[in-house]
């Protein structure tokens, strides 16, 4: 199972808002997860917490770009973390591999045909809107059930698109659009998203289901998860801290 470290250089993420906000702090913190033995760092320059509001396309590429460059000298295995096709492809350009949409496509419809023309791994997670509307959004009749046939609809609309299925990996999206009680629910059934026939990644690092007051009094909860999906047959977890996630897996 692949650790994937979360690399944010914005000053209102959730967790780790303003910790590494400029170059030399991000890039700093990138080689610090390097040799933790991150296998992949995914960088956003976009807050997605519930609530905040849309950064610009110049200020989001002005965020990542420089910092991966840097990473990509030194052979890092770098993710994108957008909702936007022309931040996805200037950060492939740039040296990223991998694109992470948490819209799955939604946002942009210019992200999927983009995605499949780069040729890189793409990952589509669950979502039902931008952050302003996020969480008036989670009702579900049956949120395992509603979540398979959103993603299905979204891996169909990847296909289409030309994106392979070798090259498709699927995220149930803890926390967006979803309850405390929602999200144990798909923890709970994971089996049945790793069912569906395509990797799946697990972000739910520090998030607000896992108990306490702030984030970083969550990271014993986080790693606790870790531990009980390692079996689970999933691809891998999205975490802020990478050092304790691979020593609970290597144990």
């Amino acid at each position: 199972m692949i650790v994937m470290g979360i690399l944010n250089v914005t000053p209102d993420s959730f967790a780790d808002g303003g910790r590494h906000n400029d170059l030399e702090a991000a890039v700093n913190r990138g080689h610090e997860m390097l040799a933790e033995g991150v296998d992949i760092i995914d960088i956003g320059g976009e807050s997605t917490k519930p609530g905040v509001d849309r950064v610009s396309e110049e200020e989001e590429l002005a965020r990542v770009i420089p910092v991966i460059k840097e990473l990509a000298k030194v052979g890092a295995r770098i993710s994108i973390d957008t909702m936007r096709a022309s931040t996805a492809r200037a950060a492939i350009e740039a040296g990223a591999q991998i694109i992470n949409d948490v819209s799955g496509g939604l946002a942009d419809p210019d992200m999927l045909p983009t995605a499949a023309k780069l040729g890189v791994p793409y990952i589509a997670m669950h979502w039902r809107g931008h952050s302003k509307d996020m969480n008036s959004r989670a009702v579900y009749g049956d949120v395992v059930r509603d979540v398979i046939s959103e993603m299905q609809e979204r891996v169909s609309a990847a296909l289409d698109a030309g994106i392979t299925k070798e090259n498709l990996i699927i995220d149930p999206g803890i926390g967006f659009a979803k309850d405390a009680h929602h999200n144990w629910e798909i923890i709970d059934s994971i089996d049945e998203f790793v069912a569906l026939g395509y990797p799946v990644l697990i972000g739910a690092s520090r998030k607000r289901f896992l108990g306490g007051d702030n984030p970083d009094e969550r990271e014993a909860a986080t790693i606790e998860l870790t531990k009980r999906l390692s079996t689970s047959g999933i691809w891998g977890v999205r975490v802020h801290s990478v050092k304790p996630h691979k020593e609970v897996l290597n144990s």
